[in-house]
């Protein structure tokens, strides 16, 4: 049964400048977003809403039986529009973790969405997220595929030190490819949104090294395959083919 002291949250937003539209586009039938909404609800975890800025990304979320909240069209971030939508779906503050689960992860599947959660029994942990091994050159050379460096604590679960586009760490051993999906203690993603962006954030482009040059603790979760996002054409025509079979 889903944990009330749990809220997930998928933001979502017409603005994408490689796929404009991206959460409405059809998969299997579909709208991309009502996809990732279904596994969410299947990973029953938490209570689960859609944070958008648009009037139809939320009808297509109602019309498909789930819950949506508008948010303001200004947000520079997802972390930021889901701190939005947390303060009005849970304004006496019961959900203790609030977790970010990207729009355009059409095929990620719920079991991938649960182990995001277990680095948060560690009162120490303050952010969550996953990482999946890497297996070839081309993934550890691709400035797309962010990694996560980080010291082990169990054979499945890194306490990260770092993350970045190039390719790290150097040397013999494993690399791991971040995936986009965190779970934040309600005080940390407070903390997080109101800290301004950190120099190696905007060197990276990467906005979880906001929280680790602040002293926040991350820790990763190593999951088998990395969920496939949809960024481009070929992503979406290769997200329709693999839910077009299930």
């Amino acid at each position: 049964m889903a944990d009330p002291r749990i809220l997930v949250l998928i933001p979502a937003r017409m603005a994408a400048t490689r796929l404009p539209g991206k959460p409405l586009l059809d998969i299997a039938g579909e709208p991309m977003v009502v996809h990732v909404l279904r596994r969410a609800i299947e990973a029953d975890i938490g209570n689960v809403a859609v944070a958008t800025d648009a009037a139809e990304i939320a009808a297509a979320v109602t019309a498909a039986g789930g819950k949506a909240v508008m948010t303001r069209p200004d947000h520079p971030s997802g972390s930021d529009r889901i701190f939005e939508a947390a303060t009005t779906l849970d304004p006496h503050r019961k959900a203790e973790i609030v977790v970010n689960l990207q729009g355009d992860f059409p095929t990620i599947t719920p079991d991938t969405i649960r182990a995001v959660l277990p680095p948060l029994d560690d009162p120490a942990v303050d952010i969550a997220t996953l990482a999946s091994e890497i297996h070839t050159e081309e993934e550890s050379l691709n400035p797309n595929v962010v990694k996560a460096v980080g010291s082990p604590i169990t054979s499945q679960r890194l306490r990260a030190l770092y993350f970045t586009r190039a390719t790290a760490p150097f040397g013999d051993g494993p690399r791991y490819h971040h995936i986009g999906l965190y779970a934040y203690r309600r005080a940390a993603l407070e903390r997080f949104v109101r800290l301004p962006p950190s120099p190696l954030e905007q060197q990276e482009k990467l906005e979880q090294l906001r929280a680790l040059e602040a002293g926040m603790r991350i820790d990763v979760t190593i999951v088998g395959a990395v969920p496939r996002g949809v960024d481009t054409p070929a992503d979406l025509e290769t997200a329709r083919r693999i839910l077009a079979k299930s």
